[in-house]
């Protein structure tokens, strides 16, 4: 009897202890995408219990709809691609950047191996079928403009291909490759160099090498970033304050811990996604943001980068980054 009344007792105290917790939701591209693995790691080490928070994490096939989510109040945050960003203050949107999360973008140009003797250069991809993470009407996103990006500096016009939605996860991106569903994908680490090395892909561009991008510009672009509405700085700074705050504690926890702490702070078992993640962060170990402040060169190369994606006639002409950037809580460094 003793035992079940003190059972009920820790049940009630933990729920009284969950009543007290602020909830803040962010929707994020994943799960598991290297990219975004300091916000999976976000309560994973406790970091929102720290600050008082249950933090709840809304994973998305891409950053068009992790912002779509912010917007229309699905959740309070976004972490997405700053281009997508652009592209959503382009087309009416209300969004601020707060806070970096990325030091180098890792997308790759992946083709099945099926058309290894047929496409041998991106301009090979003319008429294919290529993938990019989802976007919504509103905000196109990053992999989709460096698709296009990559293409155009081939001398392939964006409506020479057929665009498809790749989502953000193993599952969706790995699927659209060994079904043949697409022929290529702007993908993401590490699941691009996990198929590569089952054999299903081969590689025509990745950000990590500059020698497969040379003379694409703006290619050190701020990839990954922590996203918010003007009503919620507005109305409630204390939980931006806090929203940041998290973030730097997780990426802090990364610079001092090893992938394989990394890996195992997340609870990943399956073998073979152990051991990609694992991969990827030994050899990417600049991906994330050290300080989480926002870099000058950063905000530099991702306005030359979205520029040079767009479109004729497209909206966004002339938008800059620091129309939508606020270093308040995250600072600066050159």
């Amino acid at each position: 009897m003793k035992s079940v009344i003190a059972c009920w007792l820790l049940l009630f105290m933990g729920l009284v202890q969950a009543a007290d917790l602020q909830r803040i939701v962010v929707s994020a591209p994943g799960p598991r995408n290297i990219s975004y693995l300091p916000v999976d790691l976000i309560p994973a080490i406790g970091a929102d219990k720290e600050e008082g928070v249950d933090l709840r994490i809304l994973h998305t096939g891409g950053g068009g709809v992790a912002l779509n989510n912010m917007v229309t109040r699905n959740a309070d945050f976004a972490v997405a691609g700053v281009p997508a960003a652009l592209s959503l203050k382009a087309n009416g949107g209300e969004v601020v950047v707060i806070a970096p999360v990325n030091d180098a973008p890792l997308f790759v140009l992946m083709v099945r191996s099926g058309l290894k003797g047929e496409v041998k250069r991106i301009a090979d991809l003319k008429g294919k079928v290529i993938g990019v993470n989802t976007g919504t009407k509103t905000s196109k996103t990053t992999s989709q403009q460096l698709g296009e990006l990559l293409l155009k500096s081939a001398g392939v016009p964006v409506d020479a291909v057929r665009i498809v939605p790749a989502g953000q996860s193993w599952v969706e991106q790995s699927s659209l490759m060994i079904t043949g569903a697409a022929d290529a994908v702007v993908g993401d680490e590490p699941f691009a160099t996990r198929l590569q090395e089952d054999g299903k892909v081969f590689f025509l561009a990745h950000l990590a090498q500059p020698e497969t991008v040379k003379g694409i510009q703006g290619v050190n672009f701020l990839h990954a970033a922590l996203e918010t509405r003007p009503d919620v700085i507005a109305n409630n700074p204390a939980k931006v304050e806090k929203m940041v705050r998290m973030l730097k504690k997780s990426l802090a926890w990364i610079a001092s811990h090893t992938p394989e702490q990394v890996v195992d702070a997340l609870g990943v078992k399956d073998a073979d996604e152990r051991s990609s993640l694992i991969r990827a962060l030994k050899a990417y170990p600049k991906a994330f943001s050290r300080d989480g402040r926002f870099s000058t060169a950063q905000i530099k190369e991702t306005d030359v980068f979205f520029q040079s994606s767009l479109e004729k006639g497209s909206p966004g002409h002339g938008l800059r980054f620091e129309s939508l950037l606020s270093d308040r809580w995250a600072g600066r460094r050159d």
